[in-house]
């Protein structure tokens, strides 16, 4: 590269690190000096952070935070690991549109799982309404069990995937050699197949309870209905209920911070020193497994359940809830309306201010993080070693939950208030999301960059395009799915983000996630169903276009030829060779 190049390089490489220190290291600054200094600023003692997290309340939650965890871990294990096996060993395993409904969980945002599980235990419930003798056991729901139940549904994509995927990269032949030997299908289970598969199982493990602890949707909705505060729940009440103890949520938010980076090393870890390679030079397929009668038969009966509890139950409740014109005769014949979804854009104008107000945050945000993360890409793949350190600072908002990111900026923008009053306001909640989704764009670019031959860029720069010329006419063109698709899972993303939009929204200001949350509160579920019914079609809409239009796009422009010196723009010379 050109000497001065690699000057402005450098330096703006510097100017970006900069950036995102005061945008990210800082806020988590304030998370640190905060808990120490307690909510009234006083001098910075270890006591006041030994108050905070030794009190009988806090202790509590983070009792409850590690027990619901596990116990969503564990659930989840025994329902993950009989469907990973038939995804990976037998024909269900060839069923695209299976591979699509386990996914809706995942697509579906938590809280609006857990209304619909709600809408349908409750007293008088759907359920109760389908099957009236079922009121003698629907109170049960509303109990941590409950709650574990709820969650694990939605992790149970997480840990299906993973484990598929690990099981499928284990060669046959090593079943087939077991089974020579005379070791039953038990006992191949269990002494060939899952030990090659424990290390992922621990990363799948870990994730889950690491999302289990970050999540906020499900404990809001339905914790708090049965009194059991976790991690977010408590720091949000902390940071929004009078009287305000910045102090204490600081606290716990440095506990959290402190378990979720311990998983991830415990992670890493993992990774490193306990995974099997299981896919050589030679190849090898996975076995398979043809099931017939009764096993058959068993196994439609359990993938059926599994739909059923995922997806049945709280997308009927949803569908059925923003149908149902009076709440009192239930799904009662003639008691089905649509006029929820024309008061929403009509009558109803928080509703409506949410949704535009949402669709131009999702939009401005989007636009803001995928060209940044760009920028940041192109730096990390020229600046060497400051590349690698702006690469680990950029992805660091992943790896902590959202609540303790939107804590620290709190925090931090407070305090500087009085040289920039940017804190609550619009503009504050469009760099908060920018910062909580920037390692989206960076990802997805990284990844589509990566796939890019050197060899492309090469040839520019050999014909005599300038560093910009080459980015410009070259690299971008052949990353911009990459940066579409990050745009569009940012888009999705921060339509349907609760706990930072409770948490930062000016006075007076709904997205469509805070119109959800207090239109179920205050009674009228109806339009709140109805209203998460359009954010999930708009999610569904944007993910089909991405899956259609733009992977067409790529195709097509890969098979695109090499650029030359016409395509540079260059004067056409005579092959000196």
């Amino acid at each position: 590269m050109h000497p001065s190049a690699s000057a402005g390089v450098r330096l703006s490489a510097i100017v970006a690190l900069a950036a995102l220190v005061i945008f990210i290291v800082c806020p988590l600054g304030s998370i640190f000096i905060t808990s120490f200094t307690g909510s009234e600023n006083e001098s910075l003692l270890v006591q006041h952070a030994l108050d905070a997290a030794l009190a009988s309340e806090n202790v509590e939650t983070v009792v409850n935070s590690i027990v619901l965890a596990g116990f969503v871990v564990v659930l989840t294990t025994v329902m993950a690991t009989p469907l990973a096996l038939l995804l990976s060993r037998t024909s269900w395993g060839q069923s695209h549109w299976l591979d699509v409904a386990l996914l809706i969980p995942f697509m579906t945002p938590p809280y609006i799982g857990a209304m619909g599980w709600i809408l349908f235990m409750q007293k008088r419930g759907l359920l109760e309404q389908l099957l009236p003798p079922a009121g003698a056991v629907t109170p049960a729901f509303f109990s941590l069990g409950g709650l574990v139940f709820v969650m694990s549904l939605h992790a149970l994509p997480f840990m299906t995937t993973i484990m598929k995927n690990a099981l499928m990269r284990v060669p046959g032949n090593l079943e087939e050699a077991a089974a020579v030997s005379g070791a039953g299908f038990s006992k191949r289970l269990k002494q060939v197949l899952l030990p090659l598969v424990t290390g992922n199982y621990a990363i799948a493990m870990l994730l889950v309870f690491v999302k289990t602890l970050a999540e906020y949707g499900t404990p809001s909705t339905l914790g708090r209905r049965i009194g059991f505060d976790v991690f977010t729940t408590k720091i949000h009440a902390y940071a929004t209920t009078a009287p305000v103890n910045f102090g204490a949520a600081a606290t716990l938010s440095l506990i959290l911070i402190t378990i979720c980076m311990a998983m991830w090393m415990l992670q890493s870890w993992i990774t490193a020193n306990r995974s099997f390679r299981l896919v050589g030079a030679k190849g090898a397929r996975p076995a398979f497994w043809k099931l017939s009668g009764w096993p058959r038969r068993a196994a439609a009966l359990y993938i059926g359940i599994v739909l059923v509890l995922a997806v049945g139950v709280p997308w009927f409740s949803v569908i059925a809830t923003s149908l149902i014109k009076i709440r009192g005769y239930g799904l009662a014949l003639g008691n089905f309306t649509l006029m929820h979804y024309v008061e929403l854009f009509t009558e109803n104008a928080k509703g409506l201010d949410a949704f535009v107000t949402s669709l131009m945050l999702a939009l401005s945000v989007g636009v803001i993080a995928s060209f940044l993360g760009t920028v940041i890409v192109w730096l990390i793949r020229h600046s060497g070693r400051m590349g690698r350190l702006l690469e680990g600072i950029g992805l660091l908002p992943e790896m902590l939950p959202s609540i303790v990111m939107a804590i620290g900026l709190m925090l931090f923008w407070n305090q500087i208030y009085t040289w920039v009053p940017l804190y609550n306001t619009m503009g504050f909640m469009v760099l908060v999301y920018v910062i909580l989704f920037l390692p989206y764009a960076i990802q997805y670019t990284t990844s589509a960059w990566m796939q890019v031959s050197p060899s492309l860029r090469e040839a520019g720069s050999v014909c005599g395009g300038s560093p910009f010329f080459v980015l410009t006419r070259i690299t971008l063109p052949l990353i911009a799915v990459g940066i579409v698709q990050g745009f569009i899972m940012i888009f999705i993303i921060v339509l349907r983000e609760l706990v930072a939009a409770s948490l930062i929204s000016p006075p007076d200001v709904l997205v469509i996630s805070t119109f959800i949350v207090n239109e179920f509160e205050q009674g009228s579920a109806s339009v709140a169903m109805a209203m998460a019914l359009i954010c999930v079609l708009v999610s569904a809409l944007m993910l089909f276009a991405l899956r259609t239009h733009f992977i067409r796009l790529a195709l097509s422009g890969r098979r695109q030829t090499l650029p030359t010196a016409r395509v540079l723009g260059q004067k056409e010379r005579p092959n000196v060779f």
